[in-house]
Protein backbone atom coordinates (compact mmCIF):
# COMPACT_ATOMS: atom_id res chain seq x y z
CA UNK A 1 0.00 0.00 0.00
CA UNK A 2 2.83 2.39 0.85
CA UNK A 3 4.38 1.67 -2.54
CA UNK A 4 1.17 2.62 -4.35
CA UNK A 5 0.84 5.78 -2.24
CA UNK A 6 4.38 6.77 -3.18
CA UNK A 7 3.57 5.90 -6.78
CA UNK A 8 0.54 8.22 -6.68
CA UNK A 9 2.61 11.02 -5.15
CA UNK A 10 5.25 10.58 -7.85
CA UNK A 11 2.54 10.64 -10.53
CA UNK A 12 1.25 13.97 -9.18
CA UNK A 13 4.74 15.44 -9.34
CA UNK A 14 5.40 14.10 -12.84
CA UNK A 15 2.07 15.33 -14.19
CA UNK A 16 2.49 18.80 -12.72
CA UNK A 17 6.07 19.10 -14.00
CA UNK A 18 5.26 17.97 -17.54
CA UNK A 19 1.92 19.77 -17.94
CA UNK A 20 2.39 23.19 -16.36
CA UNK A 21 2.61 24.66 -19.86
CA UNK A 22 -0.70 22.98 -20.73
CA UNK A 23 -2.42 24.95 -17.98
CA UNK A 24 -1.54 28.23 -19.67
CA UNK A 25 -2.53 26.86 -23.07
CA UNK A 26 -5.90 25.75 -21.72
CA UNK A 27 -6.54 29.18 -20.21
CA UNK A 28 -5.79 30.75 -23.59
CA UNK A 29 -8.08 28.27 -25.35
CA UNK A 30 -10.97 28.90 -22.97
CA UNK A 31 -10.43 32.65 -23.15
CA UNK A 32 -10.11 32.66 -26.92
CA UNK A 33 -13.69 31.59 -27.50
CA UNK A 34 -12.84 29.56 -30.60
CA UNK A 35 -13.95 26.18 -29.26
CA UNK A 36 -16.73 25.05 -26.95
CA UNK A 37 -15.70 24.26 -23.38
CA UNK A 38 -16.67 20.62 -23.79
CA UNK A 39 -14.51 20.34 -26.93
CA UNK A 40 -11.54 21.82 -25.06
CA UNK A 41 -12.04 19.40 -22.18
CA UNK A 42 -12.48 16.41 -24.50
CA UNK A 43 -9.46 17.45 -26.55
CA UNK A 44 -7.28 17.77 -23.46
CA UNK A 45 -8.29 14.32 -22.22
CA UNK A 46 -7.73 12.88 -25.70
CA UNK A 47 -4.33 14.54 -26.03
CA UNK A 48 -3.15 13.33 -22.61
CA UNK A 49 -4.46 9.83 -23.42
CA UNK A 50 -2.42 9.81 -26.64
CA UNK A 51 0.71 10.92 -24.78
CA UNK A 52 0.20 8.26 -22.09
CA UNK A 53 -0.37 5.60 -24.77
CA UNK A 54 2.82 6.70 -26.52
CA UNK A 55 4.71 6.51 -23.22
CA UNK A 56 3.36 3.04 -22.52
CA UNK A 57 4.16 1.88 -26.03
CA UNK A 58 7.68 3.19 -25.75
CA UNK A 59 8.13 1.54 -22.37
CA UNK A 60 6.78 -1.81 -23.58
CA UNK A 61 8.95 -1.71 -26.66
CA UNK A 62 11.95 -0.49 -24.62
CA UNK A 63 12.36 2.31 -27.15
CA UNK A 64 13.15 5.92 -26.49
CA UNK A 65 11.39 8.19 -28.97
CA UNK A 66 13.90 10.35 -30.84
CA UNK A 67 12.99 13.94 -29.91
CA UNK A 68 14.10 15.15 -33.36
CA UNK A 69 11.14 13.36 -34.91
CA UNK A 70 8.77 14.60 -32.20
CA UNK A 71 9.60 18.12 -33.34
CA UNK A 72 7.42 17.64 -36.41
CA UNK A 73 4.41 17.68 -34.08
CA UNK A 74 5.04 21.43 -33.77
CA UNK A 75 3.59 21.93 -37.23
CA UNK A 76 0.04 21.31 -35.91
CA UNK A 77 -0.23 24.31 -33.53
CA UNK A 78 1.53 26.54 -36.08
CA UNK A 79 -1.11 25.69 -38.68
CA UNK A 80 -3.90 26.27 -36.16
CA UNK A 81 -2.45 29.65 -35.20
CA UNK A 82 -2.03 30.71 -38.83
CA UNK A 83 -5.61 29.66 -39.55
CA UNK A 84 -6.89 31.80 -36.66
CA UNK A 85 -4.91 34.80 -37.94
CA UNK A 86 -6.20 34.21 -41.46
CA UNK A 87 -9.77 34.14 -40.14
CA UNK A 88 -9.26 37.50 -38.47
CA UNK A 89 -8.47 36.55 -34.88
CA UNK A 90 -10.92 35.31 -32.30
CA UNK A 91 -12.81 38.35 -31.12
CA UNK A 92 -16.54 37.90 -31.19
CA UNK A 93 -16.28 34.35 -32.53
CA UNK A 94 -17.51 32.43 -29.51
CA UNK A 95 -20.12 30.49 -31.54
CA UNK A 96 -18.20 29.97 -34.77
CA UNK A 97 -15.50 27.45 -34.14
CA UNK A 98 -17.43 24.53 -32.74
CA UNK A 99 -17.39 22.74 -36.09
CA UNK A 100 -13.84 23.74 -37.00
CA UNK A 101 -11.55 21.18 -35.43
CA UNK A 102 -13.07 20.99 -31.97
CA UNK A 103 -11.66 18.35 -29.67
CA UNK A 104 -9.24 17.02 -32.29
CA UNK A 105 -7.67 20.45 -32.78
CA UNK A 106 -7.17 20.84 -29.03
CA UNK A 107 -5.78 17.30 -28.80
CA UNK A 108 -3.31 18.13 -31.59
CA UNK A 109 -2.04 21.13 -29.61
CA UNK A 110 -1.70 19.02 -26.45
CA UNK A 111 0.19 16.26 -28.26
CA UNK A 112 2.39 18.72 -30.15
CA UNK A 113 3.62 20.21 -26.90
CA UNK A 114 4.04 16.79 -25.30
CA UNK A 115 7.51 15.75 -26.40
CA UNK A 116 8.78 16.28 -22.87
CA UNK A 117 5.85 14.25 -21.56
CA UNK A 118 6.79 11.24 -23.66
CA UNK A 119 10.43 11.60 -22.73
CA UNK A 120 9.45 11.36 -19.05
CA UNK A 121 6.63 8.83 -19.38
CA UNK A 122 8.68 6.18 -21.20
CA UNK A 123 11.24 5.62 -18.42
CA UNK A 124 8.56 6.14 -15.75
CA UNK A 125 6.32 3.39 -17.10
CA UNK A 126 9.30 1.15 -17.88
CA UNK A 127 10.21 1.14 -14.19
CA UNK A 128 6.67 0.38 -12.95
CA UNK A 129 4.72 -2.84 -12.55
CA UNK A 130 1.12 -3.24 -13.73
CA UNK A 131 -0.52 -1.99 -10.50
CA UNK A 132 1.72 1.08 -10.40
CA UNK A 133 0.92 1.89 -14.03
CA UNK A 134 -2.80 1.70 -13.24
CA UNK A 135 -2.35 4.10 -10.31
CA UNK A 136 -0.25 6.49 -12.40
CA UNK A 137 -2.75 6.55 -15.27
CA UNK A 138 -5.64 7.09 -12.82
CA UNK A 139 -3.81 10.02 -11.19
CA UNK A 140 -3.11 11.51 -14.63
CA UNK A 141 -6.81 11.25 -15.52
CA UNK A 142 -7.91 12.99 -12.31
CA UNK A 143 -5.32 15.74 -12.70
CA UNK A 144 -6.27 16.30 -16.34
CA UNK A 145 -9.79 17.05 -15.12
CA UNK A 146 -8.39 19.35 -12.45
CA UNK A 147 -6.25 21.17 -15.04
CA UNK A 148 -9.28 21.72 -17.28
CA UNK A 149 -11.42 22.93 -14.36
CA UNK A 150 -8.74 25.33 -13.10
CA UNK A 151 -8.10 26.76 -16.56
CA UNK A 152 -11.84 27.25 -17.15
CA UNK A 153 -12.18 28.95 -13.76
CA UNK A 154 -9.30 31.32 -14.51
CA UNK A 155 -10.73 32.21 -17.92
CA UNK A 156 -14.28 32.81 -16.62
CA UNK A 157 -13.66 34.29 -13.17
CA UNK A 158 -15.61 37.57 -12.67
CA UNK A 159 -12.43 39.51 -11.91
CA UNK A 160 -9.75 37.63 -13.84
CA UNK A 161 -12.02 36.45 -16.63
CA UNK A 162 -12.72 39.68 -18.60
CA UNK A 163 -9.07 40.69 -19.12
CA UNK A 164 -8.10 37.06 -19.77
CA UNK A 165 -10.83 36.73 -22.40
CA UNK A 166 -10.03 40.13 -23.92
CA UNK A 167 -6.35 39.39 -24.34
CA UNK A 168 -6.70 35.62 -24.72
CA UNK A 169 -8.57 35.98 -27.99
CA UNK A 170 -5.91 38.23 -29.43
CA UNK A 171 -2.96 36.25 -28.15
CA UNK A 172 -4.21 32.72 -28.87
CA UNK A 173 -2.96 32.54 -32.50
CA UNK A 174 0.47 33.79 -31.45
CA UNK A 175 0.58 31.43 -28.47
CA UNK A 176 -0.13 28.49 -30.79
CA UNK A 177 2.48 29.59 -33.33
CA UNK A 178 5.01 30.13 -30.54
CA UNK A 179 4.33 26.68 -29.09
CA UNK A 180 4.83 25.07 -32.47
CA UNK A 181 8.04 26.96 -33.14
CA UNK A 182 9.38 26.12 -29.70
CA UNK A 183 8.58 22.41 -30.11
CA UNK A 184 10.38 22.30 -33.47
CA UNK A 185 13.39 24.27 -32.27
CA UNK A 186 13.71 22.50 -28.92
CA UNK A 187 13.65 19.10 -30.59
CA UNK A 188 16.42 20.03 -33.02
CA UNK A 189 14.16 19.36 -35.99
CA UNK A 190 15.40 22.43 -37.89
CA UNK A 191 18.86 20.86 -38.04
CA UNK A 192 17.38 17.62 -39.39
CA UNK A 193 15.50 19.47 -42.12
CA UNK A 194 18.63 21.47 -43.01
CA UNK A 195 20.58 18.24 -43.38
CA UNK A 196 17.94 16.96 -45.80
CA UNK A 197 18.06 20.15 -47.86
CA UNK A 198 21.73 20.47 -48.14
Amino acid sequence: MDTLFLCAAAAVAVFAATNIDDLFILVALFAGGRWRARDIAAGQFLGIAILVAAGLTGALAALVVNPVWLGFLGVAPILLGVRLLWQGGTEGESDAPAAQGGAWAVAAVTVAGGGDNIGVYVPLFAAQDASQIVVTVAVFAVLTGAWVALAHWLATHPSAGPPVRRWGGRLLPWVLIGIGGWVIADAGTFALVRSWLG
